[in-house]
């Protein structure tokens, strides 16, 4: 238990040390203040066994609810010592902190038949993927408040082949569980943990209020599917940084509901932060959408490195949706070898069955676009709004796409009004461009 002390201590000094990061690097991780748990237990107090063969889902639960009834003063620690710890999903509880050390991984079973279900949020109206309940998550939380998930780079593994296979031979009964999901819950932390192989979504939270995800890994092969990086889902005051992200699908994706039921839940996601993030995908780097019903606002990405891609930013909603797309502010991308530096589309995304209304148009207005360097992307950008509610407010700035197959033609925009400035290739005729008295550069 020495080396377990010795580990939390240098935890903790290196916290504050990562707090006092001088102006050269700004940050916004201070929204959720780290906090200090003096109760300390391990999961081999409670029978946990790493040997990758013990499937440790009593010990896990026992741990849990000791520290859920117990309720000791400002919280308390689970360390997971190094091993591997094969287990069932479980729910975490408030004021706890799962500490992985170096070595430590936690490893979902591959039984899918004794998977539980939960309720599909109400903000969708059904699973993602098929109607009625969906898979619960490998982690899982509700209604919580003050929860961390850190520890030495230790790793969460979803080992979501199984999952994945049975999608693609279309014998799945349910949408499949995400790696990590907290709903209705605040004051969360996530770092310093390598997720990997998530069945679905990896890192999701809904409803959610005053996150911070840094310092995080993020790993899936291209070619799983629906394997997202983050997805901050009607929740607001998130912080996402310093991280690496790799998977099958879009790294960030912000939501906030699917059609009539997003529009009905009413949620949206606001005031989110982006920055340092590094990945590769056959999707989208940064992407917003496309479940928008709820409404998307007060959004800032910045310094953000993509290699490897399919979209670097891509902005994505569509009829049905309703709601709104607006402040949004994405700075200083470099994009290398994708097919788009940068997407904005009203025709993307399924429904989530034949209610929703053809009439609820989503509004979208407030896009500023700044400093994005790209080397051989294939296509430049691409703006299509809505012919009965165009795109307003489209600034692009000080943004140059290089690519052996770019002429001056691989801008292509409909329905879009905005300006630009210092674009090149040269950017559509929709997209007006201003000089001397005006620039929309001067919004960043």
């Amino acid at each position: 238990m020495w080396r377990f002390s010795v580990l939390i201590l240098l935890f903790s000094h290196l916290a504050v040390s990562s707090s006092s990061l001088g102006d050269s690097e700004a940050t916004c991780s201070g929204i959720v203040s780290l906090p200090n748990r003096n109760d300390r237990i391990s999961i081999t107090d409670f029978g946990g066994v790493g040997d990758g063969r013990t499937v440790n889902t009593k010990a896990f639960r026992e741990a849990i609810y000791r520290i859920q009834h117990l309720k000791r003063r400002g919280g308390t620690l689970l360390y997971i010592p190094p091993g591997v710890f094969l287990t069932e999903s479980f729910n975490l509880t408030s004021h706890m902190t799962l500490f992985l050390a170096k070595g430590a991984v936690l490893k979902a079973v591959q039984d899918t038949w004794n998977w539980p279900l939960i309720d599909p949020l109400p903000s969708y109206g059904r699973g993602r993927e098929l109607p009625g309940a969906r898979y619960m998550s490998f982690i899982h939380g509700d209604g919580l408040r003050d929860v961390v998930i850190t520890g030495e780079n230790g790793t969460i593994d979803g080992q979501g082949e199984v999952w994945w296979n049975m999608w693609r031979s279309r014998t799945l009964k349910f949408t499949r569980p995400n790696l990590i999901e907290l709903k209705n819950s605040k004051e969360i932390i996530i770092s310093n943990v390598v997720f990997q192989n998530s069945p679905f979504w990896n890192i999701h939270p809904v409803y959610c209020s005053d996150v911070v995800i840094h310092h995080v890994t993020i790993l899936a092969p291209q070619d799983s599917p629906n394997t997202d990086g983050i997805d901050p889902d009607s929740s607001s005051n998130v912080c996402i940084e310093d991280s690496y992200i790799s998977t099958g699908d879009d790294l960030v994706a912000i939501k906030s509901g699917w059609d009539e039921y997003g529009i009905a839940f009413g949620r949206p996601s606001s005031n989110i932060t982006i920055r340092r993030i590094t990945g590769s995908t056959p999707f989208a780097g940064i992407a917003i959408g496309s479940e928008t019903s709820g409404g998307i606002k007060n959004i800032v990405a910045e310094h953000i490195s993509l290699s490897n891609m399919g979209v670097g930013v891509n902005i994505k909603t569509n009829i049905g949706r309703g709601g709104y797309i607006k402040n949004i502010k994405i700075s200083n991308v470099y994009v290398e070898n994708a097919r788009y530096g940068i997407k904005i589309a009203g025709d993307t995304g399924d429904h989530p069955d034949a209610y929703y209304n053809p009439n609820a148009l989503p509004v979208v207005k407030g896009i500023r676009i700044n400093n994005v360097w790209g080397v051989n992307v294939r296509n430049a950008g691409s703006i299509q709004g809505l012919k009965d509610s165009p795109f307003t407010g489209i600034c692009l700035s000080e943004i140059n796409i290089h690519g052996s197959l770019n002429t001056y033609r691989t801008w292509k925009c409909s329905d879009v009004i905005g300006t630009s400035l210092k674009v090149s290739p040269w950017p559509c005729s929709e997209l007006r461009t201003t000089g001397g008295s005006y620039s929309c550069s001067s919004t960043f």
